[in-house]
């Protein structure tokens, strides 16, 4: 991989699947309004992304980890993502996604949607139910940036050759630090600080702007 022309990084919910997955697991403790509500409130970056991330996990306490493959049967891939991987790969480049959401889903949807690689948090569990907290470091907007420049120096790709596309506020960061940031299905103020806008949920409209 190390002769990639160049790389793509995507937001996982909302952007390369139309789920927000968090609230697919509160539904499954019967608290998914709640957690609509606080999940719409840090993508508009109205509060502190991992101050809320950890309080939304909290309200998992106790989904039996079962869960995951009835999550997992529900995920709904963005029209245009698997045209959109392939052209990518087609023309030489890596394709990323760097996510708020959960390993314990991307690890699986991520391979079949053409995703080389991927980075997400991890939810702790015991005894076979989730515990309400997060295993390890938040993946948060810092985290998003960090990760699409490291993967950009491993696979040799200059910073320019870089294309980030996301939703929410907390993918602000990497769509700052990539040579192009598009906004995709977003909030309006990632719309206003973005390169450009993919106006139709449909990631094949990416396509054109491929180098």
């Amino acid at each position: 991989m190390t002769s990639a022309r160049f790389l793509v990084v995507l937001d996982a919910d909302s952007t390369l699947i139309r789920n927000e997955v968090i609230e697919l697991l509160a539904e499954e403790a019967g608290r998914r309004d709640e957690v609509q509500a606080a999940t719409e409130a840090a993508m508009r970056g109205e509060v502190d992304f991992a101050t809320s991330l950890r309080s939304r996990v909290a309200a998992l306490t106790g989904v039996p980890t079962a869960s995951f493959e009835r999550v997992r049967s529900r995920i709904e891939p963005t029209p245009g993502v698997r045209e959109l991987t392939a052209a990518v790969h087609e023309r030489g480049g890596v394709v990323g996604v760097v996510s708020g959401g959960f390993h314990e889903i991307l690890d699986a949807i991520a391979p079949e949607l053409g995703v080389d690689r991927w980075r997400a948090n991890r939810l702790e569990v015991a005894e076979d139910a989730l515990t309400g907290r997060v295993d390890g470091a938040i993946v948060d907007g810092a985290a998003k940036a960090a990760s699409l420049r490291e993967w950009a120096a491993d696979l040799g790709i200059a910073p320019r050759a870089t294309i980030a596309i996301g939703d929410g506020a907390n993918d602000l960061p990497m769509m700052a630090a990539a040579g192009l940031g598009l906004a995709f299905n977003a909030k309006p103020a990632v719309r206003a600080a973005a390169s450009l806008v993919v106006g139709r949920v449909d990631l094949s409209q990416a396509i054109p702007l491929l180098p």
